[in-house]
């Protein structure tokens, strides 16, 4: 077994008083919680050949080292398996990224959790869901992995005990997806920020809860594009303009339709962009500052004519971004 830094606490050997201890020391996000021993980090450990004294980063509000040892607690806490602990290792590197601008996300009094989105092979090798109830339970790569990084944010950083959002939402106790490549017409994520398609990442974005777009009567891209920029004028409020990074999900029959007719991502993009408006002092305003703040990606079950949105942090002129980091 690795030897391990961290302080060991004595409890009861019962998994009740574990739980007891851990929900009174506000380390739990209230789910039941798999006890850290030492054997168990020992073999969440044997997931990677990274040092487990090495510093990922640093989490705010307390602005603590997260250390592969740290990760790893966490990660057995939340219920992952050792192959799990890169993709979780992934997604708190791309958290600590100054461009994901954790430190506002901690404070914020909106209703924003790290949205993690996994692309390449890491998806079918962990069993990550990309397709029906995507967004859903079922699934333990999604549940847990996506656990794991947000109680490393509450545990490590703080952000439990100072969360100052005013209604929170279920995507704090796990938020994590896979692309549907294997349905999508277009290139997927990663690919688009400039890796290869055989390299694994995981994406994070500040986000909310998803807004379903139904449109199950139009047959044609731009019938469909335009019911989806309309849908997207709710996003923060009617009146918010100049929002940054956030996610259009296309479930693969919109997105067949839409690619049917020749249209490319860039093409959504651009159209989307140009009819999703905001009423700004009296004027019609672009919604987001710019097509490229629009990330698209295809996700869900291959039956229903949906899409989402997945706002992202809509605070004006928010630095928050959407960061990619690969999965060794």
């Amino acid at each position: 077994m690795k030897n391990l830094t961290s302080n060991i606490i004595e409890v009861d050997d019962s998994l009740e008083a574990a739980n007891d201890w851990f929900c009174r020391e506000k380390l739990s996000d209230g789910l039941p919680i798999v006890p850290p021993t030492p054997e168990r980090v020992g073999r969440m450990l044997d997931g990677t050949r990274r040092d487990p004294e090495e510093v990922i980063g640093v989490i705010p509000p307390k602005w603590a080292p997260a250390t592969i040892e740290k990760i790893a607690i966490n990660a057995v806490m939340a219920g992952c398996r050792p192959e799990y602990l890169p993709a979780v290792i992934a997604g708190v590197e791309a958290i600590c990224d100054p461009a994901f601008a954790l430190v506002g996300i901690s404070g914020t009094t909106d209703a924003v959790a790290p949205l993690l989105i996994l692309n390449g092979p890491v998806r079918r090798a962990l069993e990550v869901n990309c397709a029906a109830g995507v967004f859903g339970p079922g699934w333990r790569a999604n549940a847990t992995i996506g656990r794991a990084v947000r109680l490393v944010w509450a545990n490590v950083g703080g952000a439990a005990a100072t969360s100052m959002s005013t209604f929170a939402q279920t995507g704090r106790y796990s938020y994590c997806i896979g692309e549907h490549e294997e349905e999508s017409p277009w290139e997927p994520l990663h690919v688009e920020h400039g890796f290869t398609p055989g390299a694994s990442t995981v994406s994070a974005l500040a986000a909310e809860a998803p807004q379903v777009v139904v449109d199950a009567r139009n047959r044609t891209a731009r019938e469909i594009a335009t019911t989806i920029a309309r849908s997207g004028e709710a996003i923060a409020s009617h009146t918010q303009g100049s929002l940054g990074d956030t996610l259009l999900v296309i479930a693969p029959e919109h997105a067949r339709t839409i690619a049917g007719d020749g249209w490319s991502k860039a093409t959504l993009r651009e159209f989307v962009w140009e009819r999703t408006r905001a009423e700004v002092d009296g004027a019609r305003a672009p919604k987001f500052r710019e097509p490229t703040n629009i990330k698209i990606v295809v996700a869900g079950g291959t039956a229903g004519r949906f899409s989402a949105w997945i706002p992202g942090w809509p605070f004006p002129g928010a630095p928050s971004s959407l960061v990619l980091k690969p999965i060794p």
